[in-house]
């Protein structure tokens, strides 16, 4: 029989649980593999993530011997149209995806279905991007988790760690005439994307000859790279989590990092339990806190975008965003504090920066993310804690490395010097801007705004 199977974030042959439910049925037979591509949406993106989907498709394409069909999709609608057409045009009954948790991969998802159903087509969504799908781990009550701790222990139970082992060699993958070809970037990237399920393979294996066994003591470290730089694999679906899992035991290395796998699946937990915090507030009382607006907060917030605020360890960060389309993760809770707390922005204004040039963007993660450092989300940071972006630079960036990597009119500078231009004369000789705001002052300014969000409630 023959089936189509549609790919989403699972951009990936093996360890793929619905793609091994698909062989299952189509064995010996054929798969017709498709993509749904959404042009204007494509358009909108910076260039790295341009860059990073199309050759996360070209791979993908590549090893399906040409045969990734890309169907357009300019809407959910008009991706559920051309799915069924695809299967009006090679007679099949069934089509295979993988079940997504996001609001907007909800809705399509359940578009699809609706379309595919009423022609007497079934759509199994099977399995998840996650070691445990959103929504299976829950309290002896039978609600939810709100707090990471009691979720981790829980999920810990519960996760899956054994990759799933798939035979594609009986399959044969069978192109469509409602092909349009894999898409072409439109925009430049400035730097080089690699991307695809091997890459993603030899990223996790060199991690762990390189940096796992040192993870609770590295990974926060901006200067080491003693993170896995996975994420990108992740949020593509390069690579499934139970794969990761799978190396992992139980030192206190191993455990920090596969805590981190189980933040990202935490997260994604609340998205599915609460869809309006994509944009919305968690913790919505923190609406009402006094946020800067009008011209000269437009002004800071591109300064902060350009990396030119005049705190280097912030400025750092956001130009490895712009110049990586990614940022180390303790630099980005950084970069999102001075944001919050010392601009006095809100931080759906950095999560959408985030998400037009994060190559690893996730929903979940990202918006998320932002409300922790925010103070307004799950098993937030409190609001009163704000990061000194001085010290934090100090602490993670100690000899200034990952500062002059990033900030070339700071170079001149030795060891922490970097961190601290304006301690030396020469400090400012190479250009680089002044500080727009007082970092003391503008601490006290948001815990006042604070004590005002407190007598108001």
């Amino acid at each position: 029989m023959t089936v189509v199977y549609w790919f989403r974030k699972d951009l990936r042959l093996q360890d793929n649980q619905a793609l091994f439910e698909a062989t299952k049925v189509a064995k010996d037979t054929n798969i017709v593999a498709c993509f749904g591509f959404n042009s204007a949406w494509f358009e909108l993106l910076e260039g790295i993530r341009q860059h990073s989907l199309v050759e996360s498709l070209k791979t993908l394409d590549k090893s399906l011997d040409g045969n990734l069909n890309v169907l357009a999709a300019e809407s959910s609608q008009a991706l559920a149209d051309n799915l069924l057409k695809v299967c009006q045009e090679v007679n099949a009954k069934l089509v295979f995806a993988m079940n997504c948790f996001d609001p907007e991969a909800v809705r399509t998802q359940a578009v699809v279905a609706k379309t595919l159903n009423a022609s007497g087509i079934e759509l199994k969504l099977i399995g998840s991007a996650y070691a445990v799908q959103p929504g299976t781990v829950a309290k002896p009550d039978g609600t939810n988790y709100r707090v990471y701790t009691p979720f981790y222990k829980a999920w810990r139970l519960l996760a899956d760690s054994q990759p799933i082992k798939i035979n594609t060699s009986s399959i044969s993958f069978q192109k469509s005439k409602l092909a349009i070809g894999i898409p072409v970037a439109t925009k430049p990237t400035p730097v080089k994307v690699l991307a695809g399920e091997a890459f993603a393979l030899r990223t996790l294996e060199r991690f762990s000859k390189r940096a796992l066994d040192s993870y609770d003591e590295d990974r926060n470290r901006a200067d080491l790279g003693g993170t896995s730089h996975l994420s990108h694999a992740l949020a593509h679906g390069e690579i499934h989590p139970r794969t990761i899992l799978e190396i992992l035991n139980d030192s206190p290395a191993h455990e920090v990092f596969r805590k981190e796998i189980a933040w990202r699946e935490f997260y994604a937990d609340v998205l599915h339990h609460y869809p309006h915090t994509l944009n919305d507030y968690y913790e919505p009382r923190f609406k009402k806190l006094r946020y800067d607006t009008g011209k000269q907060a437009e002004q800071r917030f591109k300064a902060w975008q350009e990396g030119k605020t005049g705190y280097p360890m912030v400025d750092a960060g956001m130009r490895q965003l712009l110049s990586e389309g990614w940022m180390h993760n303790r630099v980005r809770m950084i970069v999102a504090s001075f944001l919050v707390k010392d601009l006095h922005l809100e931080w759906t204004w950095g999560a959408a920066h985030f998400e037009s040039l994060l190559s690893d963007f996730d929903p979940a993660s990202n918006s998320h993310g932002w409300q922790w450092t925010a103070g307004c989300g799950t098993d937030a940071s409190p609001y009163y804690r704000i990061f000194n972006p001085i010290l934090q630079g100090l602490k993670f960036d100690p000899n200034g490395d990952y500062v002059r990597k990033y900030i070339p009119e700071l170079r001149h500078l030795d060891g922490a010097l970097a961190h601290e231009p304006w301690t030396t004369l020469e400090g400012y000789s190479n250009g680089y801007p002044q500080q727009i705001v007082d970092h003391n002052t503008e601490r006290n300014e948001s815990l006042a705004r604070l004590e005002e969000l407190k007598q108001s409630s």
